[in-house]
């Protein structure tokens, strides 16, 4: 269906020819079908989602709670992201047997990896339940709504009938206008099957994260296994591979600019309504704090894991963690403002105004809300940075909650239980000395940009670095939660069991424990000082959002809306298109293996190649991987509009075939979360093409081949 655009003289004429003004990330069961066919959908909407008979959404799976995947044969077999499975590719490498650098491929089933605790679920139906979650909830506001809501949705999630491998989640959309009902099937032995190198899987690193032209073989094979009779089970070597309701063709078809395609995914969090006002403070405030904290952390570890490899491998998760992030916010403030964002945002408020004047008093109370919040909002951005970025700060949170957990009576052994575990983990990869140096340097950053109101008392000693470092390292020698310190005779690193084995010695220590002091004070400075000025004033921001959303939604008969991205199963759609993000750049669709050589730097951290696709390269080895250019294509853009969790998703053609696979947006437009322009969001895929090119060709794993149904 073709949209009246609103705003028409704000939009520069090459917008018009787009289509998806506003983007979309739309619940399957409520596909705009009519627009897809006229962008070149060949398939109906029943074939994407039908809970009655297989269909697309029976191949397509949320990996690990965070990013999509989705199976490409009959035994079970998953494509996702190498980012998306990098844990476990770390997981399972060490210094002499290093898989992140060298990769991984089993020579059969037998060979596959396991890895305890992840999972992937299935959405088997959704439909909506506004009306049950909502009854009885008229005149009803605050704490008293949000317990009915919470009382409807208990009600209708006991009346469903499910097996003990199913779940239903109810969840809310539109800020609350609306509800939705999901079955959930989990499954739960996932095991590893392949994943190239990193410098084919991570080629470019951070330098080209976010960027475009790229040039990464940003992939790794899963498979999942399930019992006799092929329902959900915990891992057994008696388990055998999963046999789907449906597996996606993949096709090796060339691509050709404005083809129809759309991805098929778990988009994790949008925030597409917010007023003007919202945007301006994340685009000037928020989004600029919280760079500049990762800022200190980022060179501070990267100057150690170039010159160390044992510290490489063992930071390399949480330094792709960290700089994700950040350098989105780099792009979504620029995005923001080439966009005209803003404006854009104030003039479409003054135009639903123009039709309903109530919308006024909405917008003039989001308005001041958010700029008695704004100094609050500040300093829980810097705030929320420090253990994300200094893991020392991060123990001290963990122990420091532990000491209120056992003094307050809450405390349990599952609880003791699930710490020690998440200790374990972050202990396996944790350097003190590297750390010392991070939480030096982020200290003193809160400290000189903090007003003195949100800090402790007699803060501003952590001012300057040096001396900060001089003391933590002081610090260090003797705590418990660096490993210095001992209880029972134990330390962290030596015996993480018999330090918790005396409950009451090991709370004294960490009473005791500078380093758990400092973090505690910072906290408590935060909790008296913002915590409940912030969540109060956010608690009232969300319902006069609520407030908006509704009014929006009755007042733009012209606009077609979709429900803001929360982790559901969405599809998005577009054309595959270049893009011109600036004055005189013009930026092609398609990149191909040549770029890759034309990037390659030997011995380089994030642009060295291995010798074998060299080889390929130079021989010109490409079998039938090439396309007319007579070079193998490697990644091509879209008009999808996707975010975080897309990462892994399927991008489909207009049959339904695999032709891509989503991993990354073009940095002009991420700010596609706040703000959707079709002139500068594009979604980046590594093509099947290359996929199978280094299956085939690099990996030698064609048994992996003869398992998938591929479209000639």
């Amino acid at each position: 269906m073709k949209r009246k655009i609103l705003l028409s003289a704000l939009l520069l004429p090459a917008v018009m020819a787009f289509a998806q003004q506003y983007g979309g990330m739309w619940i399957p069961t409520e596909l705009n079908e009519k627009e897809m066919k006229s962008l070149g959908m060949k398939i109906s909407a029943k074939d994407i989602f039908n809970p009655d008979k297989a269909s697309i959404k029976d191949a397509v799976v949320q990996f690990d709670g965070g990013c999509t995947a989705e199976i490409i044969s009959p035994k079970g077999l998953l494509l996702t992201n190498h980012h998306c499975g990098y844990d476990n590719i770390q997981s399972h490498s060490t210094v002499e047997n290093d898989l992140l650098t060298n990769g991984f491929w089993a020579k059969d089933m037998n060979g596959e990896l396991p890895n305890p605790g992840v999972t992937v679920d299935f959405i088997t139906d959704i439909k909506e339940v506004t009306k049950e979650i909502l009854a009885g909830t008229e005149g009803l506001t605050g704490k008293d709504l949000d317990a009915k809501i919470k009382q409807n949705t208990d009600a209708y999630v006991t009346s469903q009938k499910t097996e003990s491998y199913q779940k239903i989640s109810v969840r809310s959309m539109y800020y609350g206008n609306k509800f939705y009902a999901y079955v959930i099937e989990t499954y739960k032995d996932i095991r590893l099957v392949g994943a190239p190198p990193s410098a084919i899987g991570k080629y470019g690193s951070d330098t080209d994260n976010w960027v475009w032209p790229r040039h990464t073989g940003d992939f790794s094979m899963f498979r999942i296994y399930a019992d006799k009779n092929n329902k959900p089970a915990e891992y057994s070597k008696d388990n055998i591979p999963y046999t789907p309701k449906h597996f996606l063709p993949i096709s090796v078809k060339d691509k050709k600019e404005d083809d129809f395609t759309f991805v098929f995914g778990f988009p994790g969090r949008t925030t597409e309504y917010l007023p003007a006002v919202a945007v301006e403070k994340i685009m000037t405030e928020i989004d600029p704090a919280m760079i500049s904290v990762r800022d200190v952390t980022l060179k501070t570890l990267d100057e150690k894991m170039r010159v160390d490899n044992a510290t490489r491998i063992k930071y390399a998760s949480k330094y792709a963690r960290i700089s994700n992030a950040w350098k989105k916010w780099q792009g979504e403030i620029e995005g923001l403002k080439k966009s005209n964002a803003v404006g854009k945002k104030q003039q479409y408020e003054q135009s639903l105004i123009s039709k309903n004047p109530a919308i006024k008093t909405t917008i003039d109370g989001l308005n001041k809300l958010y700029n008695e919040q704004a100094p609050y909002a500040l300093n829980r951005a810097y705030y929320s940075e420090l253990p994300r970025n200094a893991e020392t700060l991060a123990l001290g949170s963990l122990f420091g909650s532990y000491v209120d957990a056992v003094e307050n009576g809450t405390s349990s052994q599952k609880s003791v239980d699930n710490l020690k575990s998440r200790l374990a983990e972050m202990y396996k990869d944790y350097e003190s000395a590297l750390d010392a140096k991070v939480t030096a340097k982020v200290l003193a950053l809160y400290a000189n940009k903090t007003p003195q109101q949100f800090l402790p008392a007699g803060f501003e000693k952590y001012k300057d670095v040096n001396q900060n470092l001089a003391t933590i390292e002081n610090w260090a020698k003797t705590s418990i939660i660096t490993g210095g310190g001992t209880v029972n005779g134990a330390t962290v690193y030596t015996d993480i069991n018999k330090v918790f084995a005396d409950q009451k010695a090991l709370v004294q220590a960490l009473k005791n424990d500078p380093l758990v002091q400092l973090y505690t004070s910072i906290r408590t400075a935060y909790v008296k000082s913002t915590h409940e000025k912030v969540t109060a004033l956010q608690t009232n921001i969300d319902a006069l959002q609520k407030t908006f959303m509704a009014q929006q939604m009755e007042t733009d008969k012209d606009r077609k809306f979709f429900p803001d991205a929360n982790s559901t199963l969405r599809v998005t759609y577009g054309k595959v298109k270049g893009s011109e993000p600036r004055d005189a750049v013009s930026y092609g669709y398609q990149t191909h293996l040549a770029g890759v050589m034309e990037k390659y730097i030997p011995g380089d951290y994030e642009f060295d190649l291995p010798k074998k696709l060299i080889n390929l390269y130079n021989t010109k080895d490409y079998g039938v991987y090439k396309d007319k250019t007579g070079d193998v294509p490697v990644n091509f853009t879209a008009t999808n509009h996707t975010t975080g969790g897309n990462s892994g998703s399927p991008a489909l053609d207009a049959h339904g075939n695999l032709i891509g696979l989503n991993f990354d947006r073009q940095w002009e437009g991420t700010m596609s979360d706040i703000n959707y322009d079709p002139k500068l969001c594009r979604n980046i895929m590594v093509d099947t093409k290359y996929i199978l090119f280094v299956v085939d060709k690099y990996a030698d794993s064609k048994w992996l081949l003869n398992e998938m149904k591929i479209v000639k």
